[in-house]
């Protein structure tokens, strides 16, 4: 290394990864993640994935992108913008230059900025700098797949192997300019390749080989230094996206309800992911099917949670859609399960990859008939667990189904996780009915939370029917009458109602009264989180009000809008929140904030937003 070089140490740092979908960038960002956050910084990434299975080499629309942003203390958005962007191709730059900072580091492989790959991407030049206006960036023109292969010339490896490694080449050179181990990496391939050593040896050798590189260039003048933070919690960490943490959630909740969990679910992206997870944990006794469709999907988990299952299901909203009237006979059986919807940009098929908040109204609404249904929003990649797990409490325990809303940005996007101790969770105690009750009656109910017994079938003395047509109120046989119709139909609203006795009051960051109080829900809470912190820093009134309790809504909200005299309600949809909340409380004037690219906030947009309403605006 030459010894000339300075170290700058810096708060946080942003970088993105991108390149075509075959060149392994999501791996390439996540190995980066994972060494920074072993490191001890704080973490937050945002995988960008391209929405069609398989675009057409070196085009725009086949670009695959991961940012990271790390800092010396806990970071709650991937960052708006990148201080260096690594692009495998014309089309990567192309797709991402806008992400860059002013001034900004671009990393190039020039062995892909041939004519073919001008061309590909669409390029009217052969000359990106002047075409994309590069003159304010500072760009550096590697030969990434040249090195490559005069890295790995000697490794037994075919050609096709070797130009693959080139993303570990360029993953050597960002370890060299922001002063990262290279152990924890070595270590990731002596594990995932332990069968096979040559390959961990040519990983191992062209990540020092980039590495190296970047240290005997002149264009790299110094290296940057992000320390470790101090902020975050005692505890073991582990990285967590999302989907993961919604998986190992639900499996809590049986654990806790000492029941087994089952899985009904077709594959959907951006959703799939949970099911894998829960595949892979035959070890605890969780059973999953891939079904043949989503409505086969829904299907077996209501036959599941009949049988005495904790059953769940995950989709996506067009899956969604093909449940709702399979949703509509769990409401009506009165069947605890959660049902995981991952949402992502609609309608139809929509962008699948990218992320939207935009199935709210299809949650609350979606069914025929009256059949109001418990709806729970998780916020971040790491509190997907413990609102997986409380799905699970409440569905259990109040015997009905629940909504469990995520989506694609904190569903692929992931954060340091302090390892949870099982013993801090409650317990899960569903109202399971005895084998040999006498008299029983299904649909005799607590009067605590107006929950119905939970009778598993083959058991002496608790047979019972259950089905779509409506149930006398109490023994659950079929019934016509219109005032028992009536009856159940209050009586299932109430029950949904009464869930806001057991959760939580609505809380807020920042001050308790003041000029604005901003309004989100679900997983746009790391941007306006950060957003809310900014102004404050400035000396700007305004808090934050984030709801994950979202039917039903917290018994305080009222209390809470009341002490401010601006709201803004934040969401990416057209208005679906605040347009839930003018219908639960009238008497308060709401300004909306909204936003459908397929993209989350930035910080910037929503400083700018804030300062606006602000200033009457």
């Amino acid at each position: 290394m030459d010894k000339q070089k300075s170290v700058q140490e810096l708060d946080d740092v942003v970088v993105r990864f991108s390149g075509d979908s075959g060149d392994g960038m999501q791996l390439t960002g996540t190995l980066f993640a994972d060494a920074s956050a072993l490191f001890g910084n704080g973490v937050n990434t945002f995988p960008d994935y391209p929405s069609e299975i398989r675009a057409p080499q070196g085009t725009v629309g086949g670009v695959s992108g991961f940012q990271v942003h790390l800092g010396s203390q806990k970071v709650n958005t991937p960052g708006d913008f990148c201080d260096v962007l690594v692009a495998m191709n014309p089309a990567a730059l192309k797709a991402n230059v806008k992400w860059v900072k002013k001034g900004g580091m671009i990393i190039a492989d020039v062995d892909q900025f041939n004519e073919k790959g001008y061309q590909r991407a669409g390029y009217k030049t052969l000359d990106a700098v002047t075409e994309l206006n590069l003159q304010d960036y500072k760009v550096i023109y590697a030969p990434i797949t040249t090195l490559t292969k005069e890295s790995l010339k000697d490794s037994g490896l075919d050609n096709k192997s070797i130009v693959r490694s080139k993303n570990m080449f360029s993953l050597g050179m960002v370890y060299y300019i922001f002063d990262r181990p290279l152990n924890f990496t070595e270590k990731y391939y002596e594990i995932k390749f332990k069968k096979k050593p040559e390959i961990v040896e040519a990983n191992k050798k062209v990540l020092r080989d980039g590495f190296n590189y970047a240290a005997n260039i002149q264009a790299i003048p110094n290296t940057y230094s992000i320390k470790p933070a101090t902020t975050l919690a005692k505890g073991k960490y582990r990285t967590i996206n999302g989907n993961t943490a919604t998986a190992w959630g639900l499996i809590a909740a049986a654990e806790k309800a000492n029941l087994p969990l089952f899985c009904g679910s077709y594959p959907i992206t951006p959703a799939t992911d949970v099911l894998i997870e829960l595949a892979k944990r035959k070890d605890l006794g969780v059973k999953t099917l891939q079904a043949e469709d989503e409505i086969a999907g829904i299907c077996t988990t209501i036959g599941a949670a009949y049988a005495g299952n904790f059953a769940v299901t995950s989709t996506s909203g067009p899956g969604l859609s093909l449940k709702a009237e399979a949703l509509g006979l769990a409401v009506m059986t009165e069947l605890p399960m959660v049902i995981v919807n991952v949402q992502r940009g609609g309608p139809s098929t929509g962008l699948p990859t990218k992320t939207e908040q935009s199935d709210l109204n299809q949650a609350l609404y979606g069914r025929n008939g009256e059949a109001p249904m418990v709806i729970i929003a998780a916020s971040t990649p790491s509190n997907c667990f413990d609102f997986a797990f409380q799905a699970g409490k409440i569905a259990m325990e109040h015997m009905t189904p629940v909504i469990l809303l995520t989506d694609g940005f904190i569903a692929n996007g992931s954060e340091p996780w302090r390892i949870p101790s099982m013993k801090d969770y409650p317990a899960i105690n569903p109202p399971i009915v005895p084998e040999g009750t006498e008299n029983f009656m299904p649909y005799a109910r607590d009067e605590k939370r107006l929950a119905r017994g939970w009778a598993f079938p083959g058991k002496k003395g608790i047979a019972h029917r259950v089905g779509g047509l409506e149930k006398d109120f109490i023994k659950g046989s079929v019934s016509h009458d219109p005032m028992n119709h009536q009856r159940m139909t209050d009586i299932r609203a109430a029950k949904v109602k009464r869930v806001e006795e057991f959760i939580p009051e609505q809380e807020v960051f920042g001050d308790k009264e003041g000029d604005l109080l901003v309004i989100g829900w679900g997983g746009t809470h790391g941007h306006l989180l950060t957003a809310v912190q900014e102004m404050r820093a400035a000396g700007k009134s305004v808090s934050l009000c984030q709801f994950n309790y979202i039917n039903p809504l917290p018994k305080n909200t009222s209390e809470v809008f009341k002490r401010y005299k601006k709201l803004v309600v934040c969401e990416l949809n057209m208005g679906q929140f605040a347009n839930y909340l003018r219908t639960n409380f009238q008497e308060f004037n709401y300004i909306q904030f909204n936003k459908v690219q397929g993209l989350p906030f930035t910080v910037v947009e929503l400083v700018d937003k804030f300062n606006n309403i602000l200033e009457g605006k």
